[in-house]
């Protein structure tokens, strides 16, 4: 996966994202328009493509709106596949041991870009 290039894209405002949450975004990737999760740990912030590696389906229950597990891993509404926040990989569920697809980012001036 390649992220194409784009003058300064940003994500969205570091302070706008839930610490230890997620975020919803949009960003074009490989010449599509791709739906991210954004995970922020105090000032770091990880992001993956919005899709499980299961059924191809979007993760979130509803727009934006993302499953939490007691462990604090992501959860797909769909089978309920949890994902550790690390490194997105599968630890319970029908994909279990397979991996989110990371998007890089970085963070400059409070904002989470796509990385160059």
């Amino acid at each position: 996966m390649s992220v194409t290039p784009v003058a300064q894209t940003e994500l969205a405002l570091l302070d706008n994202l839930p610490d230890r949450g997620f975020h919803a975004a949009q960003a074009m990737i490989d010449g599509s328009s791709e739906p991210l999760v954004l995970y922020r740990d105090g000032q770091q912030v990880r992001a993956w493509l919005n899709v499980c590696p299961h059924a191809g389906r979007a993760l979130d229950w509803a727009p934006g709106q993302f499953l939490k597990s007691k462990e604090g891993h992501l959860v797909c509404a769909v089978h309920g596949a949890s994902f550790e926040t690390l490194h997105g990989q599968c630890v319970a569920g029908p994909c279990r041991g397979d991996n989110l697809r990371v998007v890089p980012v970085r963070i400059a001036d409070g904002k989470v870009y796509l990385a160059d």
